[in-house]
């Protein structure tokens, strides 16, 4: 089959060539993909930025969303079967949908949205679990509360709104200028414009804080929280709660101890919590996710779509970070 792979870390590694067709084990389905999505993440373990988290082994085929066919399952299997519409975040250690075929173990994939066509529920899983994994598993975010989501018009971003929206909450965001109206159509009930406000000193009393952003932003953000607050980072710094969940090695653990350490500090100083998250494949969480989608409460925000030909231009497109929502690699 052909894929999109490396065989080294580094910002330009990668490209398209033939590589062995997946092999699913009892509890697998094999994934005809049609569609998958790019994320920050997938220059990240380009580059080898979690080459310590995540000790791949080369050649790596990347890729962490997908929408496709199943062609065939596991002796094991028992929620899926051939011709079945399916979409998933793949586990962290079988990435891998940058290419024609994939295997997934079942309990990480769900069955497409009946409403959204390959190429939007692509765009769905890593993005909307990271939202519900912070905000619903987390945060338990209610009605009512306040919460402040960070790059609103990113990919997690632009579905975190529509979720803490749909679960009652008041919604802030931040953005660049020309953003302002287009984030404000998604739910959001306060934006902050970042090229001309400063957000610490324009909020205060809220509950939580959804960040994606550098370490300037994550410290200026516990200043919006009040006590009792809980501040949620998918961009870090790392916690040794982490490495311990994650079973790293005791050095590793004192390594985020050490690197989270003055977050944390700040955190208590201010009364409030400090969570670092790396969000995790959950099949049933994929499926409430689906649950809202048919419902018309969270709907897929697309900025644009390569072809699988051009996988190394969506990347360096991703790179830039200016992406409104999703970047798509179609495949059929």
């Amino acid at each position: 089959m052909k894929a999109f792979f490396i065989e080294g870390y580094g910002k330009q590694n990668g490209g398209i060539g033939e590589v062995p067709d997946p092999v699913p084990g009892a509890h697998d389905v094999l994934v005809q993909v049609h569609a998958a999505s790019v994320n920050p993440l997938d220059s990240k373990i380009r580059t080898g930025e979690f080459k310590l988290i995540l000790p791949y082994s080369f050649p790596l085929i990347l890729g962490n969303d997908l929408a496709g066919t199943v062609v065939r399952t596991g002796s094991s299997v028992t929620l899926f079967k051939p011709g079945d519409e399916v979409y998933a975040r793949p586990p962290d250690n079988r990435i891998g949908t940058f290419a024609q075929l994939i295997a997934v173990n079942e309990d990480a994939l769900a069955l497409k949205p009946s409403r959204l066509d390959m190429a939007e529920a692509a765009s769905i899983p890593l993005a909307a679990l990271t939202a519900w994994q912070a905000l619903v598993e987390t945060a338990g975010l209610k009605k009512g509360q306040k919460v402040l989501i960070h790059a609103g018009s990113g990919g997690v971003g632009t579905l975190a709104i529509q979720l803490a929206k749909h679960l009652g909450a008041f919604v802030a965001t931040t953005t660049s200028t020309p953003n302002v109206e287009w984030v404000k159509a998604l739910g959001a009930d306060l934006v902050i414009d970042y090229k001309k406000q400063n957000f610490e000193t324009q909020l205060q009393g809220y509950d939580v804080v959804l960040n994606s952003l550098g370490t300037d932003v994550l410290v200026k953000s516990l200043k919006v929280l009040k006590p009792g607050g809980q501040l949620i980072s998918i961009s870090g710094p790392p916690t040794a709660l982490f490495a311990q969940q994650q079973r790293l090695s005791w050095g590793l653990r004192q390594v985020m101890r050490l690197l989270s350490w003055g977050v944390r500090r700040k955190a208590r100083k201010h009364g409030v919590s400090y969570t670092f998250l790396f969000m995790r494949a959950n099949g049933a969480q994929l499926k409430e996710i689906t649950t809202l989608i048919e419902a018309g409460a969270i709907k897929p925000v697309i900025d644009r779509s390569f072809a699988f030909e051009s996988t190394a231009e969506a990347l360096r497109y991703v790179e830039q970070g200016r992406s409104h929502g999703k970047v798509i690699v179609t495949l059929k």
